[in-house]
């Protein structure tokens, strides 16, 4: 009795030491689930519905919204979508954000059903609304080892987005990063340990779900670990089940235990848990993938998306999960290679999927599924289980009794005071010293600097317009240029002259993640060669990426390396200052490098200027 008490003592004392901790425990599990008078809904208003109205209902459009009159062919074909294919949802992407609501609110209007409105918001709204604040990307937040901060991201997220009318999220990403050569993932992930991926990424459902926004785990059953884009081609993970439930599986066990209220499939294809073998289509027509950066393969095995063995098998029934399994995109060329349409969104609801995301063709995936039900090779049955829990969750989310949105407080609720000083504070304490060598940090004018930025992207100077804004802000004196794959050959001569002239030059690697891209995650050869000169001419060298971590093993001479995560304005801000002394150095890699450096690396330094 007295060793018991003594243990109780232990854990109470721990929690109290460890605030964040005692939080966490008492809210292991969300609380956002259809109740029964969501179902009691749903079943009401199911047996009313038409066969049209419910196929329509699993089919969600993509759309970038901008101002359009009424009378616009563009505002017309949103009409018809709504109001004669009776589609369920809409994921939106990048636009202005008033732009975005108005049209939304013009649609609910228009709608039998209230539609259910999603966003990719893995850092925050910012990630789609240029206006909005934009949160540093998962691995920055596991850099700072305070889960308390992706708890309280997914809060301010789901805060936001109900703001703008949406009621499901795309994130959290719980792919486990333990390919450095990925090049679709990468910053996406909390890391590549599979436990840091659940204990960030629970964190942040919990937060988010808090604040009544559905969740969604991506992208089942893991794409960590492929050197594939499903955006331009087919992932193949030729991994056992023993392996899939020792790492890639863990961070979506942990989600669904906590209550997560959604699952993204992934076009990943698992040939040692599901064989059948599929064929490229002969006439295929292309996809999200840039043009002529498509992978077909001879021979694959059939992606995740359409097997019922890993969506209805292991999903539904070995890890019980409950909640709405949303396809990704439809239109990405992992699954276009081989399927059309018609069959794609027809497979798809065979294997257990409730929502088809973004098809490339809407009309076409809604035949294909009419053609299949009234054959009688997709039972309504199926149809019809979809469909309700689709409405339950409609319901859950408060749309029946509140599907617009209201205008009037978005400026309040929207990129305030609180959704910056996160921003500032995750940046603060993510960015990474991982090597300092040549012990040149702080940096200060004693000597000729140039500060060259190297970019995979085509934005323009603007991009490193943040970090080159604080230096000055610092004092420090410098010329600066900056590269992308389009830049002039006047502009590479001019940062070669840059490169041959500095004492000390400042590289900013701006290999970011854009998927469906040639060279996500990489930077332009012309620029690589640039830095790579500069290292093996003895120049005293800083390189900063504000992208992808791993691009350390194609220069690994460079002396002096800092991980910034990516390139928002904060984390561009919080590197400048770090460099300068003003801020101190704390994070740690959340992924290794291979041969170079372990998972946890990372070199602390104080501030030094006052």
């Amino acid at each position: 009795m007295r060793r018991h008490c003594l243990s109780i003592l232990i854990l109470l004392l721990a929690n109290l030491s460890h605030p964040q901790l005692f939080a966490q425990s008492r809210t292991a599990n969300s609380t956002l689930s259809p109740d029964k008078k969501a179902y009691k809904w749903a079943d009401k208003m199911l047996p009313k519905m038409s066969l049209d109205e419910k196929i329509g209902q699993l089919v969600h459009i993509g759309v970038n919204a901008r101002f359009a009159n009424r009378d616009s062919r563009f505002f017309l074909e949103l009409k018809r979508q709504v109001v004669e294919n009776k589609i369920g949802g809409i994921i939106f992407f990048g636009a202005p954000i008033y732009e975005t609501v108005i049209l939304g609110n013009r649609l609910q209007e228009l709608a039998k059903v209230p539609l259910l409105f999603s966003l990719d918001a893995e850092t925050g709204v910012g990630m789609r609304f240029e206006d909005a604040e934009n949160f540093p990307w998962a691995m920055a937040v596991t850099a700072t080892g305070d889960i308390d901060l992706a708890r309280k991201m997914g809060e301010i997220t789901g805060k936001e987005a109900k703001a703008l009318g949406m009621r499901h999220i795309y994130a959290p990403v719980l792919d486990v990063n333990n390919n450095a050569a990925n090049p679709v993932i990468n910053v996406r992930s909390f890391g590549e340990d599979p436990e840091d991926v659940a204990r960030f990424g629970v964190a942040f459902m919990l937060g988010l779900q808090s604040e009544g926004i559905i969740a969604t785990a991506k992208h089942f059953p893991g794409h960590g670990d492929t050197n594939i884009d499903s955006h331009r081609g087919l992932p193949v993970i030729d991994l056992p089940m023993e392996r899939l439930n020792s790492v890639e599986l863990v961070p979506f066990k942990k989600a669904i235990d906590a209550g997560i209220g959604s699952v993204m499939i992934g076009h990943i294809a698992l040939p040692k848990v599901d064989p059948e073998i599929i064929k490229p289509l002969k006439d295929y027509r292309g996809g999200d993938a840039e043009a002529g950066s498509e992978i077909v393969s001879e021979t694959a095995s059939v992606p995740a998306t359409l097997s019922k063995i890993i969506q209805t098998d292991l999903l539904r029934s070995k890890l019980g999960f409950q909640g709405l399994i949303v396809s990704d995109a439809m239109s990405m060329s992992g699954l276009t290679l081989y399927f059309t349409q018609e069959e794609a969104g027809v497979r798809a609801l065979l294997a257990g999927t409730d929502i088809l995301e973004k098809p490339s063709d809407p009309d076409a995936m809604l035949k294909g599924i009419k053609t299949a039900v009234e054959s009688g090779r997709l039972p309504i049955e199926r149809i019809n289980e979809s469909v309700r829990r689709q409405l339950a969750w409609k319901y859950a989310v408060g749309l029946e009794k509140n599907r617009l949105t209201n205008l009037d407080k978005i400026d309040l609720d929207v990129s305030g005071r609180e959704s910056v000083e996160l921003s500032n504070t995750i940046a603060d304490r993510s960015i990474t010293l991982v090597k300092n060598e040549a012990g040149v940090l702080p940096i200060n004018n004693r000597k000729k600097i140039a500060v060259i930025g190297i970019s995979n992207g085509f934005d323009g100077p603007q991009t490193m317009a943040p970090f080159l804004s604080t230096l000055r802000a610092g004092q420090l004196k410098f010329q600066s240029q900056y590269l992308q794959e389009n830049s002039s050959d006047e502009q590479y001569q001019n940062a070669t002259k840059l490169a041959d002239t500095a004492d000390i030059l400042i590289f900013g690697l701006y290999g970011r993640v854009r998927s469906g891209a040639k060279n996500s995650v990489g930077i332009p050869q012309k620029g690589a060669d640039i830095l790579s000169k500069a290292i093996s001419n003895g120049k005293t060298v800083i390189v900063i990426s504000f992208g992808n971590p791993y691009i350390l093993l194609n220069f690994p001479d460079v002396k002096t390396y800092i991980v910034a995560y990516g390139e928002m304005r904060s984390l561009q801000n919080a590197a400048a200052r770090a460099i300068l002394g003003l801020n101190g150095f704390y994070g740690r890699l959340p992924i290794s490098l291979p041969g170079l450096y372990p998972r946890g690396s990372g070199i602390r330094l104080e501030p030094t200027a006052k």
